[in-house]
């Protein structure tokens, strides 16, 4: 399927393309974690140079060469000035929650606790859109939905309070023992679910490429700037590092390029039913890349929480094909709302 005349990517189904950008989003958040700990390994001048906010900053710097491909077009004066003060207010508050407060909580939470929990922990985020969905917008939800909700909401309660181990179970020890990495992936989740809902309320008619290349632009930008102040000024003074850039060509054209292309053309290529469908396995497909790249296997608490988020989203894609099963329309091409509402079954996707 050619995208642009510069831009070629091999003829596929657009299912088969899906599968391939879950299983590179699934496996973002260990790839992140395991270049930062071989940056830890190599320090120039007392600093990371393969830092999460140097990986990050790059990263989102690949995404937007490949929107600017892809959706390029769309960014014209003309369309720009059809939209109206108020929507572009709302679309800078979208992009600020979505594009630069969410990844750079969800990268910090990497650097300090377990990959699956993070992974299962962001789970918080289908149920909590869907509940601001009915409370804000009054959207009607089914039954399907609603058990898939609560069940997936217990999962994730169930990660966070139970020991991670069995010992520790019996003994009544570690419950509720969560930590600021857990919160932090709370929180991040609670941002994207607000932007969304911003999105589903103001943002519908939006063009998807003027959404998307703004969004990963000004959050790029805000997260820079953002980190310099928290940080200092020289935080990003290694973001030219050849070491850094050795390995940013692995993670900017696999995980970014390449896992942003094949998730562009599958959405193009399938129905919002069989995208959702797809993007609800990326917990598994996360959770085996923790065990492969990093060897983290899931503890006690990350089994019994992982198999209840699973349960819930089986009830949830029931509830979703019930309701999509009266649609007709498959396009994307021109929707945030349905690419946000698909992007909270993936989680995190590198960038």
């Amino acid at each position: 399927m050619r995208i642009s005349r510069f831009f070629v990517i091999p003829k596929f189904s657009g299912q088969l393309y899906l599968c391939f950008a879950i299983i590179i989003f699934g496996a973002a958040n260990s790839v992140t974690r395991k270049l930062t700990e071989v940056g830890a390994q190599r320090y120039v001048n007392g600093n990371n140079p393969v830092s999460f906010c140097n990986v990050l900053f790059v990263g989102n710097l690949c995404a937007l060469f490949v929107l600017l491909i892809v959706y390029g077009r769309q960014f014209t004066l003309s369309r720009l000035q059809r939209i109206s003060k108020n929507r572009w207010f709302y679309l800078t508050i979208s992009a600020i929650l979505a594009g630069a407060l969410a990844p750079g909580l969800i990268f910090q939470a990497l650097a300090i606790t377990d990959v699956n929990n993070v992974v299962l922990i962001g789970r918080l985020e289908p149920p909590l859109t869907l509940a601001l969905s009915a409370w804000l917008l009054g959207e009607r939800v089914n039954q399907g939905q609603i058990i898939g909700a609560i069940v997936s909401f217990i999962g994730v309660f169930l990660t966070i309070s139970l020991p991670a181990n069995f010992q520790e179970m019996m003994k009544m020890q570690n419950f509720l023992s969560f930590g600021t990495g857990e919160i932090l992936t709370a929180i991040a989740s609670v941002a994207l679910a607000i932007s969304t809902i911003i999105s589903k309320l103001k943002l519908a008619t939006i063009p998807l490429g003027i959404f998307t290349i703004y969004r990963t632009a000004l959050g790029t930008v805000i997260f820079f700037f953002t980190a310099l102040l928290l940080y200092g000024q020289n935080h990003f003074m290694d973001v030219f590092s050849p070491f850094l850039w050795k390995w940013m060509l692995i993670y900017g054209p696999v995980i970014v390029v390449i896992g942003q292309s094949c998730w562009i053309t599958g959405l193009r290529a399938t129905s919002v039913t069989q995208a959702s469908l797809i993007g609800s396995f990326t917990p598994i497909a996360a959770v085996i890349a923790a065990y492969l790249i990093l060897g983290q296997a899931p503890n006690l608490a990350q089994y019994i929480g992982g198999f209840v988020i699973l349960i819930g989203i089986i009830f949830s894609q029931l509830g979703i094909l019930q309701k999509l099963s009266s649609q007709s329309s498959n396009d994307l091409k021109n929707s945030p709302t349905k690419l946000q509402e698909l992007e909270s079954e993936v989680g995190f996707k590198g960038i």
